[in-house]
């Protein structure tokens, strides 16, 4: 790759002592060295093993797999320098694993034409089985992944190995320790060794600091990338560039404009045979504090928050932008119980594996206040349900009455700035206009730029598939560093310590609702008003 494009023609004008004159003149100017240095290009010789572990499980089939396949259908894998290798307790062919994953790699209507691309992927596939806590599996496992570097000529310390650890957060541990005793790569003359781990990120604070430490003492910050697939969102990656690159959004983005900020996360089934697992856990951990925090990480809920509410930082680096995400969470005042409503949908306790007595949440709508000059007053409404009406992830900023309603039109909706980011990505400003006709009168309208219909020709990449070429790339922007966690999960354990006392108690809702009417008031009370009579229609190409 590098030898390709280490020469080119570099045009300089530069003035021709005596003549008087400028001239062009042709320089390689671009060193190899520098180069690595700036763009990360890699030699051709590198070889790159990518490490499934939990291979076997529907999180692996579902979206490791799949977006593993996406890259190397779209040229971000090459196949003379990736094998990807299954690690899981299962004992599988190589050939029994390429089976259980093939279909779900592609769809059944593209099948034919994806046959030639699919079959080489498939071919890149190796399976390891072993436990996760002994070492004669990950030795195992340690000379395939070895067997193809020695296969791919890679010189001692420059190859790259990357372990996604599709499992539940109960066996990081022991599964780092044997990485690091038995996996890593064995040198880092210009090679890695790095890992991904799922959320959840603990239950609490507590867990969540025992967890990272555990980890941190076998891996440093720079290896361990905590993914939450909604970071991968087209619409969440383009919070910054909206905020940051258009003039007409920088005075607007305060609290003089802003009334009030609400992030939706709405799922329209239920828990669906997971119900113990969730009943451990429950929305606040599954959603707002995963989602809602992290991008507010609904973005999975407290990334869009901080995305949303974050000061410029000094640059595009990584660390720069999380400095800044971090400040918003340290700027959190404690949760009051009177902006917390909680329900549960009717039916939940019928699954067998929920207690009967149960309080956990299924719905949650909370209310953050955000102590700094920017934001004082102005409340962030988090929102996350299941077993809702309709499905979607949404972003609101509503903004102010206008002063002086001379057209007499505020009982028709406030401004919106609306980003949604599924389903129909799309952005879209609210706005109020003349009806069209002979009478002043006015409507409700937007503007809109909906993806589909604005870039039909142009393939929106898969969350997962951003996430793990950003890890390859060695880009930690879209992920959560450790003091992140920590600063989110200090926001949320005391509320959670107190639902898991029963001082807060679940309101019930019936399935298919908007939850508990009890939300809907706080919301109000809170400053938020509804738009009667418009509705936002995703447009039809």
């Amino acid at each position: 790759m590098f030898d390709k494009l280490v020469w080119y023609l570099h045009l300089t004008r530069s003035w021709k002592m005596g003549s008087g004159q400028w001239h062009v003149e042709k320089r390689s100017t671009l060193k190899k060295e520098s180069f690595l240095k700036e763009y990360g290009a890699v030699s051709e010789s590198r070889s790159l093993s990518i490490i499934v572990l939990g291979a076997s499980g529907d999180l692996a089939k579902k979206k490791t797999f799949p977006a593993l396949f996406n890259l190397y259908h779209q040229g971000f894998l090459n196949p003379d320098e990736v094998h990807i290798f299954g690690y899981a307790r299962t004992k599988l062919s190589d050939q029994e694993l390429r089976d259980k994953i093939r279909r779900y790699l592609v769809d059944e209507k593209n099948a034919s034409e994806n046959a030639e691309a699919l079959s080489k992927f498939l071919q890149l596939i190796k399976y390891v089985s072993g436990p996760y806590d002994s070492e004669d599996g990950f030795k195992r496992l340690d000379k395939a992944i070895s067997e193809h570097e020695i296969s791919k000529k890679s010189s001692q310390g420059s190859s790259r190995r990357l372990f996604y650890l599709a499992l539940p957060p109960s066996v990081y541990p022991p599964v780092c320790k044997m990485i690091k005793a038995c996996c890593t790569n064995k040198s880092d003359v210009c090679g890695w060794t790095r890992i991904i781990v799922e959320k959840p990120f603990g239950k609490d604070l507590e867990s969540a600091e025992q967890l990272s430490s555990q980890i941190g003492k076998l891996f440093d910050e720079s290896q361990i990338y905590r993914i939450d697939h909604y970071l991968g969102k087209e619409l969440v990656q383009n919070m910054l560039v909206l905020r940051f690159a258009n003039r007409f959004f920088l005075p607007l983005w305060n609290r003089d404009n802003i009334a009030n900020v609400q992030i939706v996360f709405r799922e329209d089934f239920g828990t669906e045979g997971r119900g113990g697992y969730f009943d451990e856990y429950g929305i606040i951990r599954d959603i707002i504090q995963n989602h809602l925090l992290q991008a507010i990480n609904m973005f999975s809920v407290v990334q869009v928050l901080c995305l949303v509410a974050m000061e410029k930082p000094i640059s595009l680096k990584p660390e720069h932008i999380r400095d800044e995400k971090v400040k918003v969470l340290q700027s959190v005042i404690p949760i009051k119980d009177k902006e917390v409503v909680l329900g549960q949908y009717e039916g939940y306790r019928d699954d067998p594996t929920v207690p009967n007595d149960s309080n956990t949440p299924t719905f949650a709508t909370t209310i953050l206040r955000i102590d700094n000059e920017r934001w004082e007053g102005v409340p962030f409404i988090l929102k996350a349900g299941k077993a809702m009406g309709s499905k979607k992830a949404d972003i609101r900023i509503q903004f102010k009455d206008v002063p002086g309603d001379i057209f007499k039109c505020q009982k028709q909706g406030r401004n919106e700035f609306v980003i949604r980011l599924q389903p129909s990505e799309a952005m879209y400003m609210k706005l109020t206009v003349k009806q069209p006709g002979l009478e002043m009168q006015t409507v409700q309208s937007e503007l809109d730029l909906s993806y589909k219909q604005r870039y039909q020709d142009v393939s929106i990449p898969e969350a997962y598939e951003r996430l793990i070429l950003d890890t390859i790339k060695g880009d930690q922007q879209h992920f959560v560093r450790r003091d992140e966690l920590k600063a989110a999960w200090e926001i949320f354990t005391p509320l959670l310590h107190r639902i898991e006392k029963g001082e807060v108690k679940s309101i019930p809702y019936k399935p298919g609702s908007r939850g508990p009417t009890e939300a809907d008031q706080l919301l109000e009370k809170a400053g938020y008003l509804q738009t009667h009579g418009y509705m936002w229609i995703p447009p039809t190409l």
